[in-house]
């Protein structure tokens, strides 16, 4: 069996798309339906119906991804333990993340990570709704649940704390809140309901609150600064929240607890390069400056 005919049906299998996997694989898209044409007649069976929204796989398709994704950990296997033998740190790591995380903590430190592996080349993808490391959509993820299905390594990284904050002309206008009762008739900045990728992220329902005036935002980034341009009251990471000095923590009773877990595949966990950027994650936000948890 050709491993690189298998590895573009892989990539066509995952994406559903003959484009995307050309994309993905960096190769033009006549070449990847001819090396797919190719291996269905070398198989002597159909993998792929063609559709005009993409391709879906037949059953002999779903049998042969089974034996195609055996060989690709076959494949990382080897790869892992040639690369262990090799000082150099070198390749793509694509790690998924909250965008909060990715955005205030990741991004920022990521001149460390390249000073120590120059080689490396990080892509910082945020979650969306639906994600699968098993589809290769990412090599690490962080995520605020810990994965239960699958063939996946997860280690706790760290707990971290949301306080409620707001603008001090917010504040100036609308008195300083005393009590949950009181953000009843202030309005409140959110995140969009039917776009949550976690309920763990629905802070507000923690509070129990009554559903009054909001600004909903699918963006951590986006509810930031519309906190800051006093929008409304909202829930701030700690990490972020203690770096801008426009903000007001009000009402430190209502602090939330959250977590962080660092995931990845098991075939690829051995991996030189995602062991080394798995590492450093880790590394990072136990250093004294990461100020995950607010201390009251």
């Amino acid at each position: 069996m050709d491993w690189d005919q298998a590895r573009i049906f892989l990539s066509v299998a995952r994406s559903g798309q003959l484009l995307a996997a050309a994309r993905h694989l960096h190769l033009d898209h006549a070449t990847v339906s001819r090396r797919v044409n190719a291996l269905e007649a070398a198989l002597r069976v159909k993998l792929f119906e063609r559709r005009t929204t993409g391709t879906v796989l037949t059953t002999a398709g779903e049998q042969f991804l089974q034996h195609a994704e055996r060989m690709e950990t076959a494949m990382l296997a080897a790869q892992a333990e040639i690369a262990g033998t090799n000082v150099s740190v070198s390749g793509t790591v694509r790690i998924g993340a909250p965008d909060g995380f990715g955005a205030f903590f990741l991004s920022p430190r990521m001149a460390i990570l390249l000073q120590r592996h120059p080689d490396l080349l990080i892509q910082l993808a945020p979650l969306p709704r639906t994600f699968s490391l098993a589809k290769r959509e990412a090599d690490l993820a962080v995520t605020v649940d810990r994965p239960e299905h699958g063939r996946l390594t997860a280690r706790k990284l760290s707990d971290y704390s949301l306080s409620l904050y707001a603008s001090a002309g917010f504040i100036a206008r609308n008195a300083m809140p005393t009590s949950v009762a009181d953000l009843a008739g202030l309005r409140i900045v959110t995140y969009i309901g039917d776009l949550l990728f976690s309920r763990q992220l629905n802070f507000f329902d923690d509070l129990a609150l009554p559903a009054r005036t909001r600004f909903e935002c699918a963006s951590v980034a986006g509810q930031l600064e519309a906190i800051k341009a006093g929008v409304g009251v909202g829930f701030v990471h700690d990490y972020v929240g203690i770096h801008h000095s426009d903000l007001v923590r009000i009402l430190p009773e209502c602090k939330i607890m959250r977590s962080y877990w660092l995931t990845v595949h098991d075939d690829i966990k051995d991996l030189a390069r995602v062991r080394a950027v798995a590492d450093w994650i880790f590394e990072a936000v136990h250093q004294p400056d990461a100020a995950m948890v607010h201390k009251d």
